[in-house]
């Protein structure tokens, strides 16, 4: 493959460190595409012949057929999928086969797969994401009123619905697929036509090329065509905040099954038992989506560091960027698809939310905000009043509620029995209807909404 200039093989070990093939084989359907292109526009110049070209475009639909079938036999010594293809292309028609990469090097034709592969993950990613917001819309309405305790510092804090946590996931998820589609339209720039990094002496129209592939456009400096990876880091970074927010919902996921809590059930689906101990049931589904995190970050982090120190225009470290892209996306998936099986299959339990939301003195804000509004205290005031009040309860052993309004007045004698009222966690909830509150009026309506904004789709239909 390297013509005259090279008399000796490369040492094994030159061999090993240099081949590919092992994983960037996973980018042929991407190579074959754009060298039917490639095909296409040297032809339409007038640079390649058309009978060349029928030849050339039959010998790698052949290929294709035979990768796809599981015929082909990969070679570590034609180091890459691009030498691997265009080798049994020319075993398939002959000398014809050599024209194919007229005008176009493996430099380009590497950022041009790189690129179709990351394009064609965000548009199978993005609807997998729209499906777990779907699952989470879901369980969100079918819990829109059920009552739980909302944490700070993981202690109980106020009462909320089970349903407002759940839609907090939906505009996080919502976000995120937001950025995976900003990556997408900057990605969208075909670097066919910089060949090895200065572009070609021959009448090439990178235009007809970028078309033929989707692009928006080609890409306008040939150095940057053959050098740019933001899009793989810009990817792997919007994928490491997905996985930040999948290994968020597993975490809780994984603190909402344990005995303590007891807040939610998963079924044998998505849970493991224990060699030794019977009882046990394991949220492993959700430990192996939090765990995988790492491996996603990992890979933003090695990315970066792999381009830091790289001058323009193309290193062979940059053959360091597929392993890392191909599994962090494929960690990502997995988790995705495993988190929306997880909500689907979730029970909650919602009387021991409910019991657990209305201990710790929740509805202690409810008090200090009726003692601003029914009877003007200045918050600051209000807030010691009802530490005060706090501090009886806790020395008693009872509810706020459980206080006598005597002892209630023996702090604030303009207390009344209105104060009641607002001294419950469906009080608490119900009062909280500003918006983005956790009412649960308003996570119905906050349901409806996301679902035409994520998901376009009613209840039981399907887009």
């Amino acid at each position: 493959m390297w013509g005259g200039r090279y008399k000796l093989g490369p040492a094994e070990i030159m061999e090993r460190i240099n081949a590919s093939i092992d994983f960037d084989r996973r980018l042929y359907a991407q190579d074959i595409a754009g060298s039917l292109a490639h095909c296409d526009m040297l032809v339409a110049q007038g640079i390649l012949t058309a009978k060349d070209g029928r030849a050339i475009k039959r010998g790698l639909l052949k290929v294709r057929e035979e990768i796809e079938s599981g015929r082909f036999k990969f070679s570590t010594k034609l180091e890459d999928i691009h030498f691997n293809v265009e080798a049994r292309l020319t075993e398939l028609i002959g000398p014809a086969g050599g024209r194919l990469h007229t005008a176009r090097s493996r430099n380009d034709q590497v950022a041009l797969d790189v690129r179709l592969w990351v394009r064609d993950t965000i548009d199978r990613l993005e609807p997998m994401l729209a499906d777990l917001q779907a699952a989470l819309i879901d369980r969100a309405e079918e819990y829109a009123a059920t009552i739980m305790p909302g944490f700070t510092h993981l202690q109980t804090a106020q009462p909320i619905t089970f349903g407002h946590h759940l839609m907090a996931y939906v505009e996080m998820f919502g976000r995120d697929r937001s950025r995976f589609v900003d990556c997408r339209v900057r990605l969208n720039e075909s670097p066919l036509g910089a060949a090895a990094l200065a572009g070609s002496p021959h009448p090439i129209d990178p235009r007809h090329t970028a078309k033929a592939l989707g692009f928006d456009r080609p890409m306008a400096n040939s150095l940057d065509a053959v050098s740019d990876r933001d899009y793989v880091v810009e990817f792997i970074a919007a994928a490491s905040l997905t996985a930040v927010h999948l290994s968020r919902l597993s975490e809780e996921i994984v603190i909402w099954c344990s005995a303590p809590f007891r807040f939610i059930a998963l079924s044998d689906a998505f849970t493991t038992g224990s060699s030794i101990m019977p009882q046990k049931r394991n949220p492993d589904a959700a430990e192996l989506t939090r765990g995988k995190t790492g491996r996603i970050v990992g890979a933003f982090v090695a990315l970066c560091t792999m381009l830091k120190g790289l001058p323009l225009t193309y290193g062979k470290d940059m053959q360091e960027d597929k392993e890392p892209l191909f599994d962090a996306a494929d960690s990502l998936e997995l988790g995705v698809a495993a988190m929306a099986g997880m909500v689907r299959d979730l029970k909650a339990n919602p009387a021991r939310m409910r019991a657990v939301a209305s201990a710790d003195y929740s509805v202690a804000t409810d008090l200090a905000d009726w003692l601003v509004r029914e009877i003007n205290l200045p918050f600051r005031q209000a807030h010691h009043v009802t530490g005060r009040l706090v501090g009886i309860a806790s020395d008693k052993g009872v509810d706020l509620d459980k206080l006598s309004l005597a002892e209630m007045r023996a702090v604030e004698p303009r207390i009344d029995r209105g104060v009641y009222r607002v001294l419950t966690v469906e009080a608490s909830v119900k009062a909280r209807k500003s918006l983005g509150g956790t009412a649960p009026a308003n996570v119905v309506r906050a349901v409806k909404e996301a679902r035409r904004r994520f998901v376009g789709r009613t209840k039981g239909s399907r887009r």
